[in-house]
Parts: C-alpha cells; structure tokens; sequence
C-alpha cells in the first residue's frame, strides 16, 4: 500500500516511526510534538479503531492534543492522555528510522528486557515518518517563562497567550487580596519612558509594588536623563541594568526595544517603541475582548482612527491573526491608512481583513469597535494632515445605537474627541475596563521573567 500524502503540515523530514493505526496525525505535548503519516488501512472504521485505541490512557506519559485525520473522511479531534513510557522502542534496520509499538495494540510482539521488539510484523503495524520534531513550552509552575524580553507580539503564540491569561487571572485575586504579594520582594524595576505616558507607566510601577518589587522611574529620559547630553541608548541600557532587574521602556524611535534587548543582559520590556509596537497593550485588549465578549475565534473587529501611526493597533492585528475565523475592518481617514506589511501578513495567516470608510455599517456588524486617537505628534510639522484627519470618524450615541448589545467600544486611551463622553455611561463602553486589565497583564509579565511559571 501507498503512503498517504501529508497536507498541511510544515516541517522538515525527521525520524521514521511505526504507530498504531493507519492515520495522518498532529501529536503535541507539553514536551514535544511530531506528525506522522501512514499507511492506510482497508477501512476506515478500522482506521478509527485502533486510532482511538492508541489514544487511550495506556500508551503516553504525558498530556496530548491531537488532530488525526483519515482518507475520505473528516477530521477528528481528540485529546491524549497516555504513557508515552509503555511504548517500546526498536531501531529498523535502515538508518534514522523507530518502530513504536505496544503490547496492547501488538499482542503477538515480545520485548527483551532493553526494551527492543525481537520480532516485528508489518502486519501489526505502519512504517510512518515524523515530518517535525521540536520542542514544545511547558506552563508547569516552577518552570522557567518561554521569553528573555517583550519586544513585539510576534512572539506570543495562541498557547502562551492562554497560559498569561491565567496568570493574570490570578493576578486578580493577588490585587484584591491587600495588603499584596511579596512574590517580587527583592527585585528592582527600572521605567526609561523617552515619550510621555500615564496609564502604562503607572500601571507597571502599581503592578511591580502590587507584587512586593521596587521600583526605579524616570518620568521623561529624553529631557531629563543623559540622553539630553547625547549619550547613547546602548550606553544608558548598560548603565540602567546595573541598578535593576528588568527594564520597562518606552521609546520615539521603532525598533529601540529591539536595541535595548540586545543589549541589556536582564529582561527588556517594550512599553511602546514609536510608530512601532506596543505588544503589552495587545495583550491587555486580546484579554479584556475574551472578558468581554467570552470569546476570541470567529469575532470581528473594527479597528478605527490612526491605524499608520498607531502602534497599538499594529500590535493588536498580530495577536488577532493567532485565533480562527477572525475579521479585521479597517476605518481611517486616507491619510494614516493601516501600512501594506499588516495588511500582508494578515494575508499570509489567512485572516480576512477588509478596508471601508463607513463607521456606522461596520459597527453594525462588529463584535469590537476599537477606536483611536489621530496622533498629531506623528505628524511632525504637516499640521495640514492632521487636521485633515482629526474628527472624521466620532464613536457618539449614534454609533451605539447601531451596535450590538454584546459588543463593546474600545480605546488604549488617551482621547480626545474621537469618543464623546456621553457613551461613558453605556455598559458597552469597555475602555476603562480595559485600562484597569493592564495591571494584571502587566503583573502577570512581570511574575513570569522574573520568577517563571
């Protein structure tokens, strides 16, 4: 019999395996995960069978997630939880290659005591080749945090993203538990705020305090610290990380946190690197959409106002991307347009976006409306743009009463008067909501590069 033709698999070649069952399958683990493809059986109903019968509690150690999918059928998902321990292990006689077998699914095989199968049928099982083989994070408390640094939210996938909401659920009950946690007792933040900020300063110097930490600030460094003599940022990153055990910074220039990252030897936080990134407010707005909305797969969301400058709604189209069946709208005025290299990447993670210059048609359809402020200080002296784009698209009552009752407006804040105030009293009006839920992201990264999982 043929192999089957794996689809939709990445991964390089790896080590041939012999598994139970006839299946194409996707195994992940805590530990590690690979993917197989084998031989088919006759019938699918027998292909079923011992697919399942592999998947029960007897064969791995460890927890697994897996998809198996059979020849002319659909997919079916399945959770593992076996004794990868029970399996036995036999080198082929062609290089790079494993047997996998068991006694429960081979009951005619015998094993020596090393563990080797003295004979194997190829009647009781299916030569596969694993297409990956990596290691995979693992969340167990007491394990080290997967990232050295937070620089962009390219590096959060949807696991770890789950995993730092629980943290920051818990992080929850920490804030409301005074006089707090002393989890952080010893340990030093150092804040390098080159632009000015309010809620994601004070909410990393509450959330260091929250959690029994110190903290070191300095409100405006590009005024006030040697960076006003011309030192250097790498020279200040040096400087800084002798005093401290993790930097908190925030930059006019994108790509600085990258700078900073490899420089410092301690752990670097971006809190905004200019027209760049801001991946702790993505984070804080992917969690307060699933608070608000008890969902992340198949919402949509609009996303408003200064999308060429505003680097949280850059940030926030990243972590989107993770989750299935998402839409992204849109809505700026011409002149600050989302840039092409979103709009692409969009593309290239299968996520359907969609331009328009109607506010009130795509609230009516969104989950989220997530609104921003046109950033006069991008504009440099072209004061013409700006006022060009200021004030064409308000979130007021009537965007409201078109909206859905479960949707919500959102805003990383500050505003000016792309919200009037009047919608401050809707239950709909999550923005405030939404700043108080970065204190607990930002408590929850702060726990995991400092002390992990």
């Amino acid at each position: 019999m043929d192999m089957e033709e794996a689809s939709g698999v990445d991964g390089r070649w790896g080590t041939d395996v012999v598994v139970a069952g006839g299946c194409q399958a996707l195994i992940k683990s805590r530990s590690f995960f690979f993917s197989i493809k084998a031989q088919t059986l006759s019938s699918s109903n027998q292909r079923l069978e011992i697919a399942e019968m592999a998947a029960s509690s007897s064969l791995f150690s460890t927890s697994f997630q897996g998809v198996i999918s059979f020849q002319n059928t659909n997919l079916c998902y399945k959770e593992f939880n076996c004794k990868y321990s029970n399996f036995i292990r036999k080198q082929s006689g062609h290089s790079n290659s494993k047997y996998l077998t068991h006694s429960r699914l081979f009951p005619n095989e015998r094993s020596s005591e090393f563990g080797q199968n003295e004979k194997f049928s190829q009647k009781n099982g299916f030569l596969c080749r694993a297409l990956k083989i990596e290691n995979l994070p693992s969340f167990s408390v007491g394990n080290k945090f997967q990232l050295t640094d937070v620089i962009e939210a390219q590096q959060f996938d949807r696991d770890l993203l789950s995993a730092i909401f629980e943290v920051a659920r818990d992080m929850e009950k920490v804030e409301k538990n005074l006089p707090g946690s002393q989890i952080l007792k010893g340990y030093l933040m150092a804040t390098l705020f080159y632009e000015p900020s309010t809620r994601t300063r004070l909410s990393f110097e509450s959330a260091m305090r929250r959690l029994g930490g110190e903290v070191l600030t300095t409100e405006n460094a590009r005024e006030f610290s040697s960076a006003a003599k011309g030192e250097t940022l790498e020279d200040t990153i040096r400087t800084v990380e002798g005093y401290s055990d993790i930097i908190v910074m925030r930059h006019f220039e994108s790509g600085a946190a990258k700078r900073a990252a490899a420089t410092a030897g301690i752990p670097v936080i971006n809190a905004g690197d200019g027209p760049g990134q801001h991946p702790t407010q993505a984070l804080l707005d992917v969690y307060t959409i699933e608070r608000e909305i008890g969902k992340l797969d198949g919402i949509k969301v609009a996303l408003v106002g200064d999308l060429a400058n505003g680097r949280t709604v850059r940030s926030l189209a990243y972590l989107l991307a993770r989750y299935k069946d998402v839409k992204i709208y849109f809505v700026s005025p011409d002149v600050v347009k989302m840039k092409d290299d979103i709009k692409d990447y969009l593309t290239s993670r299968k996520i359907e976006w969609e331009e328009s210059a109607d506010l009130m048609e795509v609230a009516s359809k969104c989950d989220v409306v997530y609104q921003t402020r046109i950033q006069r200080e991008r504009f440099g002296e072209r004061i013409d743009l700006y006022e060009e784009a200021r004030g064409k698209y308000i979130v007021d009552s009537r965007v409201l009463e078109v909206m859905q009752k479960h949707a919500v407006v959102m805003h990383p804040l500050p505003r000016l008067d792309e919200i009037t105030v009047d919608v401050d009293g809707d239950p709909r009006a999550a923005y405030f909501r939404q700043a108080k839920n970065g204190l607990y992201i930002r408590m929850a990264l702060l726990k995991l590069l400092l002390v992990g999982w």
